[in-house]
């Protein structure tokens, strides 16, 4: 077979398998097309990046929903590329809760966070518990009222346990107290590309 060169095929693996065959057509044919998996150009999709300026322990200026110009705590980013915050809640009422980094400024402000355990806070602890019960149509427009939302427990417990270790820090630091209570507003006259957080 080495003196054999076949046109077209470059090595003698290959070139072994494109020799010509004894004439015999295949035995067995499979009755319907085997199916092959479509490739596909996406790509295993890598944990999102957090900016260079967000670490454990930064205060940051929430910028949207709820609690939109509030200081808050950066505890930590989770799988999701969010990130986890909390105002203390003894302090402006921001509770344990996740942000998208996109609408947070990060201020050059840091809070010591490495007495604070939330090793057990991850994406699924904010899960939205569906309730048991499941409304028919008559009970749907009876109830006008909104329900009130129920903080389980395990969440207050959990809030109570970071905001302690949260507080010991700040109440070490001068002015922290004060800062984290006031909320980032803009006046007239200001202009927050000059600005340095």
């Amino acid at each position: 077979m080495a003196g054999v060169r076949v046109l077209g095929v470059a090595g003698p693996k290959k070139a072994a398998k494109a020799a010509p065959s004894s004439g015999k057509s295949a035995r067995y044919y499979p009755a319907d097309d085997v199916s092959r998996p479509k490739h596909s150009r996406a790509k295993k999709h890598n944990a999102p990046k957090v900016r260079a300026s967000i670490t454990p322990g930064t205060v940051c200026i929430l910028l949207s929903g709820r609690f939109r110009g509030k200081r808050v705590v950066c505890l930590k980013a989770l799988e999701s590329g969010l990130l986890l915050v909390t105002g203390p809640y003894k302090i402006n009422g921001v509770p344990l809760r996740r942000v998208n980094q996109a609408y947070v400024i990060a201020s050059s402000t840091k809070v010591d966070v490495s007495g604070v355990d939330v090793s057990s806070i991850n994406d699924a602890y904010f899960a939205r518990v569906s309730s048991d019960s499941a409304e028919g149509e008559e009970e749907f427009f009876a109830n006008d009222e909104a329900k009130p939302a129920v903080v389980s427990d395990q969440r207050k417990a959990d809030q109570k346990k970071v905001d302690a270790a949260i507080l010991k820090a700040v109440d070490a630091t001068p002015l922290m107290k004060n800062y984290l209570g006031s909320k980032f507003t803009l006046g007239k006259h200001d202009r927050p590309h000059k600005m340095v957080f």
